[in-house]
Protein backbone atom coordinates (compact mmCIF):
# COMPACT_ATOMS: atom_id res chain seq x y z
CA UNK A 1 0.00 0.00 0.00
CA UNK A 2 1.15 3.22 -0.65
CA UNK A 3 0.17 4.70 2.86
CA UNK A 4 -0.52 2.56 6.13
CA UNK A 5 -4.74 3.12 6.49
CA UNK A 6 -6.92 1.04 8.91
CA UNK A 7 -9.24 -1.19 7.15
CA UNK A 8 -12.31 -1.17 8.89
CA UNK A 9 -14.71 -4.05 8.49
CA UNK A 10 -18.07 -4.41 8.42
CA UNK A 11 -20.52 -7.68 8.05
CA UNK A 12 -23.21 -7.48 6.20
CA UNK A 13 -26.41 -9.67 7.09
CA UNK A 14 -29.99 -9.18 6.63
CA UNK A 15 -32.97 -10.65 8.93
CA UNK A 16 -33.65 -13.35 6.10
CA UNK A 17 -32.73 -16.14 4.64
CA UNK A 18 -29.82 -16.59 2.43
CA UNK A 19 -29.56 -12.29 2.02
CA UNK A 20 -27.57 -11.72 -1.19
CA UNK A 21 -27.07 -15.58 -2.08
CA UNK A 22 -30.23 -16.98 -3.02
CA UNK A 23 -30.32 -20.93 -3.23
CA UNK A 24 -27.20 -20.80 -0.66
CA UNK A 25 -29.50 -21.33 2.28
CA UNK A 26 -29.85 -25.31 0.68
CA UNK A 27 -25.42 -25.68 1.22
CA UNK A 28 -25.22 -27.86 4.14
CA UNK A 29 -23.21 -25.82 6.16
CA UNK A 30 -25.60 -22.99 5.53
CA UNK A 31 -27.51 -21.41 9.04
CA UNK A 32 -29.03 -18.44 7.29
CA UNK A 33 -32.57 -20.35 8.40
CA UNK A 34 -31.77 -19.56 11.73
CA UNK A 35 -32.33 -15.86 11.40
CA UNK A 36 -35.04 -16.24 13.70
CA UNK A 37 -33.06 -17.38 16.20
CA UNK A 38 -31.64 -14.82 19.16
CA UNK A 39 -28.68 -17.54 19.53
CA UNK A 40 -27.88 -16.96 16.27
CA UNK A 41 -27.54 -13.18 16.11
CA UNK A 42 -25.65 -13.40 19.67
CA UNK A 43 -23.43 -15.64 18.22
CA UNK A 44 -22.70 -13.73 15.41
CA UNK A 45 -21.92 -10.43 17.16
CA UNK A 46 -19.29 -11.92 19.47
CA UNK A 47 -17.49 -13.99 16.80
CA UNK A 48 -17.30 -10.48 14.70
CA UNK A 49 -15.97 -8.94 18.16
CA UNK A 50 -13.48 -11.60 18.22
CA UNK A 51 -12.49 -10.60 14.89
CA UNK A 52 -11.60 -7.18 15.46
CA UNK A 53 -14.71 -6.16 12.91
CA UNK A 54 -16.49 -2.89 13.42
CA UNK A 55 -19.89 -3.52 12.65
CA UNK A 56 -22.29 -5.77 11.73
CA UNK A 57 -24.44 -3.99 9.19
CA UNK A 58 -27.93 -5.30 8.53
CA UNK A 59 -29.63 -4.53 5.92
CA UNK A 60 -33.73 -4.37 5.37
CA UNK A 61 -35.97 -3.92 2.46
CA UNK A 62 -39.84 -3.12 3.33
CA UNK A 63 -41.31 -5.05 -0.16
CA UNK A 64 -41.07 -8.47 -1.61
CA UNK A 65 -39.14 -8.59 -4.61
CA UNK A 66 -42.15 -9.19 -6.82
CA UNK A 67 -40.72 -7.54 -10.45
CA UNK A 68 -39.31 -10.84 -12.07
CA UNK A 69 -41.87 -13.02 -13.99
CA UNK A 70 -44.60 -10.43 -13.01
CA UNK A 71 -45.11 -11.78 -8.98
CA UNK A 72 -43.43 -13.15 -5.73
CA UNK A 73 -43.40 -16.94 -6.79
CA UNK A 74 -39.41 -16.67 -7.37
CA UNK A 75 -38.64 -14.79 -3.82
CA UNK A 76 -40.48 -17.30 -2.25
CA UNK A 77 -39.18 -20.63 -3.49
CA UNK A 78 -35.58 -19.08 -3.20
CA UNK A 79 -36.35 -17.33 0.00
CA UNK A 80 -34.78 -14.34 -1.97
CA UNK A 81 -34.77 -12.37 0.67
CA UNK A 82 -38.21 -13.61 1.99
CA UNK A 83 -39.09 -14.33 4.89
CA UNK A 84 -37.40 -11.17 6.17
CA UNK A 85 -37.81 -9.67 9.92
CA UNK A 86 -37.67 -6.46 11.52
CA UNK A 87 -33.21 -5.49 11.62
CA UNK A 88 -33.79 -3.36 14.67
CA UNK A 89 -35.10 -6.05 17.80
CA UNK A 90 -32.25 -8.48 17.99
CA UNK A 91 -30.08 -5.31 18.71
CA UNK A 92 -30.09 -4.78 22.24
CA UNK A 93 -29.57 -8.28 22.90
CA UNK A 94 -26.11 -8.65 20.39
CA UNK A 95 -24.95 -5.96 22.36
CA UNK A 96 -25.26 -7.36 25.96
CA UNK A 97 -23.08 -10.04 25.04
CA UNK A 98 -20.33 -7.91 23.20
CA UNK A 99 -18.63 -4.57 24.74
CA UNK A 100 -17.10 -2.99 21.31
CA UNK A 101 -18.90 -4.15 18.13
CA UNK A 102 -21.40 -1.67 16.53
CA UNK A 103 -24.78 -2.36 14.36
CA UNK A 104 -25.63 -0.43 11.52
CA UNK A 105 -29.20 -0.78 11.27
CA UNK A 106 -31.12 0.33 7.72
CA UNK A 107 -34.21 1.79 8.50
CA UNK A 108 -36.23 3.61 5.68
CA UNK A 109 -36.64 7.45 6.00
CA UNK A 110 -39.64 7.16 3.58
CA UNK A 111 -42.06 5.06 5.25
CA UNK A 112 -41.23 6.54 9.16
CA UNK A 113 -41.78 9.29 10.97
CA UNK A 114 -38.83 11.18 12.61
CA UNK A 115 -39.84 11.79 16.05
CA UNK A 116 -40.67 8.65 16.72
CA UNK A 117 -37.33 7.02 14.98
CA UNK A 118 -35.33 9.52 16.55
CA UNK A 119 -36.32 7.92 19.77
CA UNK A 120 -35.63 4.11 18.60
CA UNK A 121 -32.35 4.89 17.65
CA UNK A 122 -31.71 6.94 20.99
CA UNK A 123 -33.45 4.10 23.32
CA UNK A 124 -30.96 1.60 21.11
CA UNK A 125 -27.71 3.89 21.65
CA UNK A 126 -28.49 3.98 25.22
CA UNK A 127 -28.87 0.45 25.96
CA UNK A 128 -25.92 -0.16 23.54
CA UNK A 129 -23.80 2.89 25.58
CA UNK A 130 -23.51 4.08 22.27
CA UNK A 131 -22.76 1.45 19.90
CA UNK A 132 -25.75 1.71 16.89
CA UNK A 133 -25.50 3.44 13.11
CA UNK A 134 -28.58 4.41 11.10
CA UNK A 135 -28.29 3.19 7.53
CA UNK A 136 -30.55 5.75 6.06
CA UNK A 137 -32.03 4.67 2.91
CA UNK A 138 -35.36 5.59 0.91
CA UNK A 139 -36.73 2.24 -0.22
CA UNK A 140 -36.85 1.30 -3.83
CA UNK A 141 -39.50 -1.41 -4.07
CA UNK A 142 -42.98 -0.51 -5.47
CA UNK A 143 -44.21 -3.69 -3.70
CA UNK A 144 -43.36 -1.53 -0.30
CA UNK A 145 -45.35 1.44 -1.06
CA UNK A 146 -48.30 -0.34 -1.80
CA UNK A 147 -48.47 -1.77 1.17
CA UNK A 148 -47.81 0.69 3.17
CA UNK A 149 -50.54 3.14 1.73
CA UNK A 150 -49.48 4.49 -1.50
CA UNK A 151 -50.16 3.81 -5.24
CA UNK A 152 -46.83 3.15 -5.94
CA UNK A 153 -43.32 4.41 -4.67
CA UNK A 154 -42.49 8.31 -4.33
CA UNK A 155 -40.06 9.23 -7.20
CA UNK A 156 -36.67 9.07 -6.69
CA UNK A 157 -35.21 12.63 -6.31
CA UNK A 158 -38.40 13.59 -4.27
CA UNK A 159 -37.53 10.44 -1.61
CA UNK A 160 -34.01 12.18 -1.14
CA UNK A 161 -36.32 15.80 -0.61
CA UNK A 162 -37.76 14.55 2.13
CA UNK A 163 -35.38 12.25 3.18
CA UNK A 164 -33.31 15.78 3.56
CA UNK A 165 -36.02 16.98 6.18
CA UNK A 166 -36.27 13.82 7.73
CA UNK A 167 -32.54 14.15 8.60
CA UNK A 168 -33.04 18.11 9.55
CA UNK A 169 -35.87 17.08 12.40
CA UNK A 170 -33.36 14.11 13.62
CA UNK A 171 -31.12 16.76 13.94
CA UNK A 172 -32.88 18.98 15.94
CA UNK A 173 -34.21 15.96 18.44
CA UNK A 174 -30.61 14.81 19.19
CA UNK A 175 -28.86 17.79 18.64
CA UNK A 176 -30.68 20.57 20.03
CA UNK A 177 -34.11 19.52 22.05
CA UNK A 178 -31.79 18.65 25.16
CA UNK A 179 -28.81 20.63 26.24
CA UNK A 180 -25.59 19.41 27.49
CA UNK A 181 -25.89 19.34 31.42
CA UNK A 182 -29.99 19.34 31.37
CA UNK A 183 -29.86 15.90 33.18
CA UNK A 184 -29.16 16.61 36.82
CA UNK A 185 -30.23 13.66 38.78
CA UNK A 186 -30.25 16.08 42.19
CA UNK A 187 -32.27 13.85 44.10
CA UNK A 188 -31.99 16.48 47.03
CA UNK A 189 -33.73 18.89 44.89
CA UNK A 190 -36.12 16.53 43.46
CA UNK A 191 -35.02 17.57 39.87
CA UNK A 192 -34.28 14.75 37.24
CA UNK A 193 -33.47 17.56 34.42
CA UNK A 194 -33.71 20.75 34.65
CA UNK A 195 -36.72 22.23 32.36
CA UNK A 196 -34.59 25.70 31.20
CA UNK A 197 -32.58 23.23 29.54
CA UNK A 198 -34.99 21.08 27.68
CA UNK A 199 -36.29 23.04 24.73
CA UNK A 200 -39.22 22.26 21.90
CA UNK A 201 -38.02 21.92 18.60
CA UNK A 202 -40.37 24.02 16.57
CA UNK A 203 -40.10 22.25 13.24
CA UNK A 204 -42.37 22.98 10.56
CA UNK A 205 -41.60 21.69 7.19
CA UNK A 206 -42.90 20.70 3.81
CA UNK A 207 -42.77 17.11 4.76
CA UNK A 208 -43.12 17.04 8.30
CA UNK A 209 -44.52 18.88 11.66
CA UNK A 210 -42.55 18.33 14.76
CA UNK A 211 -43.60 20.88 17.39
CA UNK A 212 -42.44 19.64 20.57
CA UNK A 213 -39.75 18.21 22.92
CA UNK A 214 -37.55 15.19 22.01
CA UNK A 215 -38.36 12.11 24.47
CA UNK A 216 -34.77 10.95 25.28
CA UNK A 217 -32.45 12.34 27.45
CA UNK A 218 -28.78 13.00 25.50
CA UNK A 219 -27.74 9.02 24.55
CA UNK A 220 -23.82 8.86 24.50
CA UNK A 221 -23.57 9.23 20.86
CA UNK A 222 -26.55 11.86 20.52
CA UNK A 223 -27.12 11.14 17.02
CA UNK A 224 -25.97 7.56 15.68
CA UNK A 225 -23.23 6.96 13.29
CA UNK A 226 -24.66 7.50 9.68
CA UNK A 227 -24.28 5.59 7.00
CA UNK A 228 -26.11 5.68 4.01
CA UNK A 229 -25.79 3.83 0.03
CA UNK A 230 -27.51 5.71 -2.67
CA UNK A 231 -25.09 6.59 -5.16
CA UNK A 232 -27.30 7.64 -7.55
CA UNK A 233 -26.62 11.63 -8.23
CA UNK A 234 -29.00 12.53 -5.74
CA UNK A 235 -27.75 9.95 -3.25
CA UNK A 236 -24.40 11.29 -3.88
CA UNK A 237 -25.30 14.27 -3.20
CA UNK A 238 -27.28 13.16 -0.21
CA UNK A 239 -23.88 11.32 1.20
CA UNK A 240 -21.54 14.28 0.53
CA UNK A 241 -23.59 16.38 2.97
CA UNK A 242 -24.90 13.53 5.66
CA UNK A 243 -23.12 10.16 5.61
CA UNK A 244 -19.96 9.57 7.84
CA UNK A 245 -19.85 6.25 6.14
CA UNK A 246 -20.89 5.36 2.57
CA UNK A 247 -21.58 1.83 1.55
CA UNK A 248 -20.95 1.24 -2.25
CA UNK A 249 -21.71 -2.38 -4.36
CA UNK A 250 -19.64 -1.61 -7.56
CA UNK A 251 -18.03 -4.58 -9.40
CA UNK A 252 -14.46 -3.44 -9.91
CA UNK A 253 -11.94 -0.74 -7.94
CA UNK A 254 -11.64 1.49 -11.32
CA UNK A 255 -14.93 1.83 -11.76
CA UNK A 256 -16.12 2.57 -7.81
CA UNK A 257 -12.86 5.03 -8.05
CA UNK A 258 -14.56 7.99 -9.92
CA UNK A 259 -17.65 7.97 -8.08
CA UNK A 260 -15.78 7.88 -4.49
CA UNK A 261 -13.30 10.89 -5.85
CA UNK A 262 -16.58 12.52 -6.77
CA UNK A 263 -18.22 12.14 -3.18
CA UNK A 264 -14.91 13.23 -1.75
CA UNK A 265 -15.41 16.30 -3.92
CA UNK A 266 -18.55 17.24 -2.80
CA UNK A 267 -18.18 16.56 1.04
CA UNK A 268 -15.15 19.32 0.64
CA UNK A 269 -17.84 21.91 -1.38
CA UNK A 270 -20.15 21.27 2.27
CA UNK A 271 -17.16 22.25 4.52
CA UNK A 272 -16.25 18.71 5.84
CA UNK A 273 -13.13 16.99 5.50
CA UNK A 274 -13.16 14.55 2.34
CA UNK A 275 -11.59 11.72 4.28
CA UNK A 276 -13.82 12.23 7.08
CA UNK A 277 -16.16 10.46 4.83
CA UNK A 278 -15.54 6.62 5.36
CA UNK A 279 -16.07 4.36 1.95
CA UNK A 280 -17.20 0.77 2.25
CA UNK A 281 -17.38 -1.45 -1.27
CA UNK A 282 -19.45 -4.97 -0.84
CA UNK A 283 -17.46 -7.92 -0.89
CA UNK A 284 -17.82 -11.58 -0.63
CA UNK A 285 -14.78 -13.46 0.55
CA UNK A 286 -14.73 -17.03 -0.18
CA UNK A 287 -11.58 -18.04 2.14
CA UNK A 288 -9.69 -21.03 3.12
CA UNK A 289 -6.05 -22.05 4.31
CA UNK A 290 -4.80 -22.07 0.19
CA UNK A 291 -5.56 -20.57 -2.82
CA UNK A 292 -6.75 -24.28 -4.43
CA UNK A 293 -8.70 -25.02 -1.28
CA UNK A 294 -10.69 -21.83 -1.31
CA UNK A 295 -11.17 -21.97 -5.07
CA UNK A 296 -12.75 -25.40 -4.02
CA UNK A 297 -15.00 -24.09 -1.62
CA UNK A 298 -16.13 -21.66 -4.07
CA UNK A 299 -16.63 -24.05 -6.69
CA UNK A 300 -19.01 -26.32 -4.32
CA UNK A 301 -20.91 -23.13 -2.79
CA UNK A 302 -21.45 -22.20 -7.18
CA UNK A 303 -23.71 -25.60 -7.21
CA UNK A 304 -26.51 -24.20 -4.87
CA UNK A 305 -27.06 -20.99 -6.36
CA UNK A 306 -30.32 -20.11 -7.74
CA UNK A 307 -30.68 -18.76 -11.05
CA UNK A 308 -34.26 -17.58 -10.50
CA UNK A 309 -33.48 -16.06 -6.77
CA UNK A 310 -30.52 -14.10 -8.51
CA UNK A 311 -32.76 -12.36 -10.94
CA UNK A 312 -35.59 -11.70 -8.54
CA UNK A 313 -33.02 -9.95 -6.04
CA UNK A 314 -31.78 -8.17 -9.71
CA UNK A 315 -35.41 -7.76 -10.72
CA UNK A 316 -36.09 -5.58 -7.01
CA UNK A 317 -33.21 -3.57 -7.24
CA UNK A 318 -33.26 -2.62 -11.00
CA UNK A 319 -36.95 -2.58 -11.22
CA UNK A 320 -36.46 -4.58 -14.61
CA UNK A 321 -37.33 -8.45 -15.46
CA UNK A 322 -35.12 -10.40 -17.38
CA UNK A 323 -37.56 -13.43 -17.93
CA UNK A 324 -38.39 -12.41 -20.71
CA UNK A 325 -35.38 -11.99 -22.20
CA UNK A 326 -32.93 -15.04 -23.52
CA UNK A 327 -30.47 -15.53 -20.86
CA UNK A 328 -27.05 -14.67 -23.28
CA UNK A 329 -28.72 -11.02 -24.86
CA UNK A 330 -26.40 -8.53 -24.02
CA UNK A 331 -27.72 -5.36 -21.75
CA UNK A 332 -27.91 -1.53 -22.29
CA UNK A 333 -28.65 1.07 -19.12
CA UNK A 334 -32.61 1.43 -18.77
CA UNK A 335 -32.94 4.31 -15.97
CA UNK A 336 -35.89 3.14 -13.25
CA UNK A 337 -36.81 4.55 -10.24
CA UNK A 338 -35.54 1.71 -8.36
CA UNK A 339 -32.26 1.46 -7.64
CA UNK A 340 -30.46 3.21 -10.77
CA UNK A 341 -27.02 1.87 -9.12
CA UNK A 342 -27.96 -1.78 -9.89
CA UNK A 343 -28.73 -1.29 -13.98
CA UNK A 344 -25.97 0.96 -14.33
CA UNK A 345 -23.49 -0.53 -12.10
CA UNK A 346 -23.80 -3.79 -14.43
CA UNK A 347 -23.85 -1.98 -17.68
CA UNK A 348 -22.64 1.26 -18.92
CA UNK A 349 -20.47 1.50 -15.49
CA UNK A 350 -18.46 -1.58 -16.36
CA UNK A 351 -18.30 -0.64 -20.37
CA UNK A 352 -15.51 -3.29 -20.46
CA UNK A 353 -17.78 -6.38 -19.78
CA UNK A 354 -20.83 -7.41 -21.83
CA UNK A 355 -24.10 -7.88 -19.40
CA UNK A 356 -26.21 -10.78 -19.93
CA UNK A 357 -29.10 -12.17 -17.87
CA UNK A 358 -26.92 -15.23 -17.22
CA UNK A 359 -24.12 -13.71 -16.35
CA UNK A 360 -25.75 -10.90 -14.00
CA UNK A 361 -27.47 -14.06 -12.57
CA UNK A 362 -24.22 -15.86 -12.08
CA UNK A 363 -22.83 -12.69 -10.37
CA UNK A 364 -25.51 -12.03 -8.28
CA UNK A 365 -25.84 -16.18 -6.96
CA UNK A 366 -22.69 -15.41 -4.94
CA UNK A 367 -22.97 -11.77 -2.51
CA UNK A 368 -25.00 -10.08 -4.65
CA UNK A 369 -23.64 -6.75 -6.52
CA UNK A 370 -20.35 -6.74 -5.40
CA UNK A 371 -17.41 -8.81 -6.11
CA UNK A 372 -16.15 -12.21 -4.84
CA UNK A 373 -12.80 -12.78 -3.85
CA UNK A 374 -11.68 -16.31 -3.65
CA UNK A 375 -8.46 -17.32 -2.44
CA UNK A 376 -6.08 -17.72 0.67
CA UNK A 377 -5.41 -15.15 3.49
CA UNK A 378 -2.50 -13.61 1.71
CA UNK A 379 -4.46 -13.19 -1.71
CA UNK A 380 -7.66 -11.61 -0.03
CA UNK A 381 -5.07 -9.45 2.10
CA UNK A 382 -3.58 -8.25 -1.50
CA UNK A 383 -6.75 -7.94 -3.54
CA UNK A 384 -8.36 -6.01 -0.11
CA UNK A 385 -5.27 -3.43 0.07
CA UNK A 386 -5.67 -3.46 -4.19
CA UNK A 387 -8.85 -1.24 -3.31
CA UNK A 388 -7.99 0.55 -0.97
CA UNK A 389 -5.24 1.73 -3.18
CA UNK A 390 -7.25 1.76 -6.45
CA UNK A 391 -10.34 3.50 -5.24
CA UNK A 392 -9.62 4.88 -2.46
CA UNK A 393 -11.61 3.60 0.32
CA UNK A 394 -11.88 2.72 3.99
CA UNK A 395 -12.58 -0.72 4.28
CA UNK A 396 -15.24 -3.31 3.12
CA UNK A 397 -18.88 -4.37 4.10
CA UNK A 398 -18.43 -8.28 3.72
CA UNK A 399 -21.50 -10.44 2.75
CA UNK A 400 -21.16 -13.61 3.03
CA UNK A 401 -21.89 -16.96 0.59
CA UNK A 402 -22.49 -19.29 3.67
CA UNK A 403 -23.70 -17.90 7.43
CA UNK A 404 -21.77 -17.71 9.84
CA UNK A 405 -19.39 -19.83 7.75
CA UNK A 406 -18.51 -16.90 5.70
CA UNK A 407 -17.23 -14.24 8.59
CA UNK A 408 -15.96 -17.37 10.74
CA UNK A 409 -13.63 -18.21 8.13
CA UNK A 410 -12.72 -14.59 7.85
CA UNK A 411 -11.79 -14.61 11.20
CA UNK A 412 -9.93 -17.75 11.52
CA UNK A 413 -7.88 -17.21 7.82
CA UNK A 414 -8.00 -13.24 6.93
CA UNK A 415 -7.92 -11.45 10.16
CA UNK A 416 -4.69 -12.81 11.65
CA UNK A 417 -3.29 -11.69 8.34
CA UNK A 418 -3.98 -8.17 8.33
CA UNK A 419 -3.14 -7.35 11.85
CA UNK A 420 -0.16 -8.83 11.18
CA UNK A 421 0.81 -6.53 8.32
CA UNK A 422 -0.76 -3.30 10.62
CA UNK A 423 -3.71 -2.95 8.98
CA UNK A 424 -6.52 -4.33 11.44
CA UNK A 425 -6.84 -3.25 15.01
CA UNK A 426 -5.82 -5.60 17.35
CA UNK A 427 -7.72 -4.11 19.80
CA UNK A 428 -10.77 -1.41 20.10
CA UNK A 429 -10.46 2.55 20.63
CA UNK A 430 -12.81 4.08 22.56
CA UNK A 431 -16.29 2.40 23.59
CA UNK A 432 -19.06 4.19 20.87
CA UNK A 433 -19.11 2.69 17.42
CA UNK A 434 -18.39 6.53 16.00
CA UNK A 435 -15.01 6.51 18.22
CA UNK A 436 -14.51 2.86 16.44
CA UNK A 437 -13.74 4.86 12.79
CA UNK A 438 -13.15 8.48 14.60
CA UNK A 439 -10.82 7.48 17.46
CA UNK A 440 -11.29 7.25 21.25
CA UNK A 441 -13.16 11.03 22.38
CA UNK A 442 -15.00 11.70 19.05
CA UNK A 443 -18.67 9.78 20.19
CA UNK A 444 -20.14 12.84 19.05
CA UNK A 445 -20.83 14.45 15.55
CA UNK A 446 -17.17 15.64 14.30
CA UNK A 447 -17.49 19.72 13.98
CA UNK A 448 -17.68 19.95 10.52
CA UNK A 449 -20.54 17.84 9.99
CA UNK A 450 -23.43 19.78 9.08
CA UNK A 451 -25.59 17.66 12.07
CA UNK A 452 -23.09 19.50 14.85
CA UNK A 453 -24.39 22.64 13.34
CA UNK A 454 -27.60 22.36 15.57
CA UNK A 455 -26.08 21.75 18.32
CA UNK A 456 -27.55 23.93 21.40
CA UNK A 457 -24.54 25.95 23.14
CA UNK A 458 -26.87 27.67 25.28
CA UNK A 459 -30.68 28.51 25.61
Amino acid sequence: MSAARTIHLNAFDMTCVGHQSPGLWRHPDDQSSRYQDLEYWTGLAQLLERGCFDSLFIADVLGVYDVYQGSADAAVSDAAQLPVNDPMLAVSAMAAVTSHLGFGITVSSTYEQPYALARKFGTLDHLSKGRVGWNIVTSYLDSAARNLGLDRQVPHDERYQAAEEFLEVCYKLWESSWEDGAVVRDKASGIYADPGKVHPIGHKGRYFSVPGIFLCEPSPQRTPLLFQAGSSPSGLAFAAKHAECVFFSETRPDVLAPKVSRLRELAWRHGRDPHSIKMFPLMTVVTAPTDREAQAKLADYQRYASYDGALALYGGWSGLDLSGYDPDQPLRYVQTEAVRSAVEGFTTADPGREWTPREIARFVGIGGRGPVVAGGPGTVADEMERWIDEADVDGFNLAYAITPGTFADIVQYVVPVLQARGLLRTSYEGTTLRESFYGAGQARLRDDHPGAGYRRTHG
